[in-house]
Parts: C-alpha cells; structure tokens; sequence
C-alpha cells in the first residue's frame, strides 16, 4: 500500500552555494532560464573573503534574487561570511561537508564543489545545521571560552602539582585539594624561603590541623629556589586563570538575565547548576522548535545510538559517535552528580552502572536529562517533579515487574513457564 511521505520535490528556484576558503570563496547560483523553461542558468563567480567583497557578492544575489545560500562548515571561515549574508537578508544555510562529500571519479576543485553543492541544494537532498541567533551565539563563545580557561587552569594545577612531586614534597598526597586555603598557605611559605616542616605543618586550617603530624612527613623533601621560581609562576597563572574566570562568568551572568527563568527551570533538575545550566542553553538555545520531539534534540547531541543494519542483520556497536564536546562534558558532569542524589535520576544511574557500566549509565542519564530539558524549554508553563528514587520498587505494578523478572531468567539461559493458578 502507498503511503505518502512529508518529503516535497519542489525546486528552490533561485539558490546560491558557496565553497569558503580562508583568502577566498567561490559562488555557485542557479536560476531558471527566462527564455527556455525548464532550464537553468548558473553563473560561478569568485571573491575574496573580505568584507567589502562579501557585501558587493550579497548586493549581486539580491539583484538576481537568490533567496537561500548554503556552504559547507569549512574550519571557522564560514562565520563571518554566514554572519553577513545572515545580516542582508537571505536564508542562510550551514550544511555538513559530510553530506555533499566528494563522489568517486569526479575530479575536486573549488569550483566544482559549488557548482555540486549548489545542484545538491536546489532539489532540497541536504538539511541545515542548527546555527542559533545573534545573543545565544555570544553566550556559546563566552560559555565555550569559559570551559577552556578552566581546562587551562587545571593543567597548570597539575603542572603545580607534579612541581612538588619532582622535590619530593608529598601534599597531595595528604591534602585532597592542594589549592585549598591551607595548601595555598604553605606553598606561599615555600616560595617565600620556609623549608621547615614543621612549620609548614602548623599553616593547616581547619579539619587539615588533625593531619599535622602526615604533613610534616610530606613536607620533608628536597624543595630549592628553582622549585620556588617555577611554582610561584604556575600559582600567579593560576590566580590570573581565576580572575579571568571570575569576570567571564559576570558577563554570562549579564547576557543570561533575559532568560533568567528558564536557568532556574534547569537549575531544578539533579545534577544541573547555574553554570551548567548557561552551558546548556548556550549550546542548544532556547527555541526546541528546532527540535520536533526530544528524540530529535538526543540524536543531534549524540546521545542516541546510531542505527546501521544491513540484511536483516545489526551491525557495529550501537555508538553514539561524536556529538558536540561542550555539550557533552556538561551533560556527563551533570549525569555524574545527579547519580550522587537520592533521586530518579540518580537511582536510573546507579541501576544502570551495576548492570551496563558507568559509561552507558552517563549517556542514559544524559539522554534523560536531555529530554527533561526539552519539555522544560517547550512548554513555558512546565515545571520539573522529581518522580522519586523508590519509582522502580514502588511505582511499576506486578505484572510489569512478573515480565522484568522473566527476561532477566530468560537472559541468564532459564527457561520460564507459568502455570495457571488452580
């Protein structure tokens, strides 16, 4: 039986395509012929990647009256030239080089490629990549920019960290945060010329001062000036790392306001906290029109398994393959300490882990965590109830718990028949 598809053949009339290099881009458009219907007319032009040349390519398409352009997600050179045809007025278009990859036996040049992307785009056989508004964009820099100062800082903690291990000063191995307010204390003392142990050991604060008699034992090293040079340099990078911190996380806050609601939405969810939360929206926005069901906003982010079947027959491992990293970090932080909550969530992480491992029990907590996002953002009106961690023993009935414990004696090779009840 026949059945209709939400596909359409309908032709995009007039449509350009762009193959971005970093000098220079090369423009594919194609229009209908005026004089021969049916046919089309192409014209392939190249420029340069400045701006003013991007403004008089933008003043051409307007004159031949291209309504869409697409390009490829070449490196970053795409952007500004996105931003700006994004600006004048046209329906831009970011595709994935993967789709219109280079065919077999058919020679490669920048050229070709436009004229290939451009063919590809006018019969709609490519989707678009999810490029967010102008103030979510800013928001993604500052978040992006963010997390890479904070792998910065912890490379140069480590750095630290590995400096007193080479002088044999053994804190870490005492002290379980080394920057700390008394680990600090004591490795300013060192730098500035303290070499007694005992000393050093008295600096602890608080719960530290019931290890004071470990610490001298771990300050007994062979600590000298080149060992003070180099780590009061690693300490005042990582001082710097923090203020820079500081002030990118102000101006976070400061973008954020406008969508203050919505962050303490998120904030309600196990696991997801004010800075995860701004790291989130960053990444997906704040319209999930882009994403017609949660199912769609998981596959994007890659936590979804892939599907490949070939013959009736599943192959590969089921992968979830190479989502957005930003995403993805923030997702897994927050899936490791919703796991921690006496929730849901933290109960679905922990039955998962026992059975599959702690890295399915992420991406399924992930993906859940996702998902609750999704209606969050949907539904202005929705709020997050935490269904409880006893859902699994309290909450699922008999039969549906009879049928669990039969596929897991099934699982194990038992063969299971029920008898009726006399």
């Amino acid at each position: 039986m026949l059945e209709e598809t939400q596909d359409t053949e309908e032709i995009i009339e007039r449509v350009a395509a762009l193959d971005v290099g970093k000098a220079e881009l090369v423009c594919c458009v194609r229009l209908p012929s005026e004089d021969r219907p049916g046919k089309r007319l192409q014209e392939v032009t190249t420029h340069t990647t400045m701006t003013r040349s991007v403004l008089s390519l933008a003043d051409r398409l307007h004159c031949l009256g291209v309504t869409r352009v697409v390009m490829e997600a070449t490196s970053d050179y795409w952007k500004p030239i996105f931003y700006i045809l994004e600006a004048a007025g046209f329906e831009t278009w970011l595709v994935n080089a993967r789709d219109v990859k280079h065919l077999p036996g058919r020679p490669k040049t920048d050229r070709l490629d436009a004229v290939w992307l451009c063919k590809v785009a006018e019969r709609q056989m490519i989707r678009p990549s999810f490029v967010p508004p102008p103030h979510i964009r800013q928001m993604r820099d500052l978040a992006r920019y963010r997390c890479d100062l904070v792998s910065v800082r912890t490379a140069e903690k480590n750095r630290a960290e590995k400096l007193l291990e080479d002088a044999q000063i053994k804190l870490s191995v005492v002290a379980s945060d080394i920057f700390g307010v008394s680990g600090r204390a004591m490795m300013s003392a060192l730098i500035a010329g303290e070499r007694n142990p005992a000393v050093l050991a008295q600096m602890a604060r608080a719960s530290m001062r019931t290890k004071i008699n470990a610490l001298e034992e771990a300050f007994t090293g062979r600590f000298t000036d080149h060992h003070a040079f180099l780590l009061a340099k690693m300490l005042a990078r990582v001082d710097q790392l923090n203020r820079d911190i500081a002030e990118v996380d102000a101006k976070i806050e400061e973008l954020i306001a406008p969508f203050e609601q919505a962050v303490e939405r998120l904030d309600d969810i196990p696991g997801i906290g004010r800075t995860a939360a701004s790291i989130i929206l960053s990444e997906i926005g704040l319209d999930m029109t882009r994403f017609p069901t949660a199912g769609h906003l998981a596959s994007w982010a890659r936590f979804a398994p892939t599907t490949k079947e070939s013959a009736g027959r599943k192959k590969g491992r089921s992968a979830t393959g190479h989502g957005n990293p930003y995403l993805a970090r923030v997702l897994g932080e927050a899936a490791v300490s919703a796991g921690k909550t006496n929730t849901f969530l933290g109960e679905r992480y922990r039955r998962i882990a026992r059975r599959r491992g702690k890295k399915r029990a992420i991406v399924a907590v992930g993906r859940s965590i996702l998902t609750i996002i999704w209606h969050l953002l949907s539904d202005p009106n929705a709020h997050f109830i935490d269904l409880g961690a006893d859902f699994h023993d309290t909450r699922i009935g008999p039969e549906r718990k009879k049928r669990n414990h039969i596929r897991q004696l099934e699982a194990l090779g038992y063969r299971v028949i029920l008898e009726p009840i006399a």
